[in-house]
């Protein structure tokens, strides 16, 4: 099932990210599992630039589902831009959304994917209301 990507969102971060060797599988492209990293590291390396450091005593933001639409091979050597996204903020969630391009390749998507977050008392393991920060940030 291919989830689309909605025309409305609002970019918030991006960075490039290093493909290495041992990203590829044996097929000599980059195994899905390492698509699924770099939406996880371009995601934790936005939360940590807006100081949502995630507190075990307190609250902070919890991936609930995440996807990836494939549509064209990564290879090594190379380096890879992942632009983040966000929208729908809900009450105790919000949407992300990536998409991956080679540098070399400017404006040709190889894939894209998503993440649904819901904010979480720890403590409590239930879900919080989105904090005003956040919910502005996300809108």
């Amino acid at each position: 099932m291919k989830i689309e990507i909605p025309e409305s969102k609002k970019l918030v971060f991006e960075m490039r990210i290093a493909i290495r060797w041992g990203d590829m599988d044996a097929m000599g492209h980059v195994n899905n599992a390492s698509y699924f990293r770099y939406l996880e590291t371009v995601r934790i390396d936005w939360m940590h630039s807006i100081g949502c450091v995630p507190d075990p005593q307190g609250e902070g933001p919890v991936i609930v589902n995440a996807f990836c639409n494939f549509y064209k091979q990564l290879e090594y050597p190379g380096d890879v831009l992942v632009k983040m996204y966000v929208s729908d903020p809900g009450r105790t969630t919000f949407e992300s959304w990536g998409t991956m391009e080679r540098v070399d390749q400017p404006g040709v998507i190889c894939a894209a994917g998503g993440a649904t977050t819901i904010w979480v008392n720890f403590p409590s393991q239930k879900a919080a209301e989105l904090p005003d920060w956040m919910r502005a940030i996300v809108s």
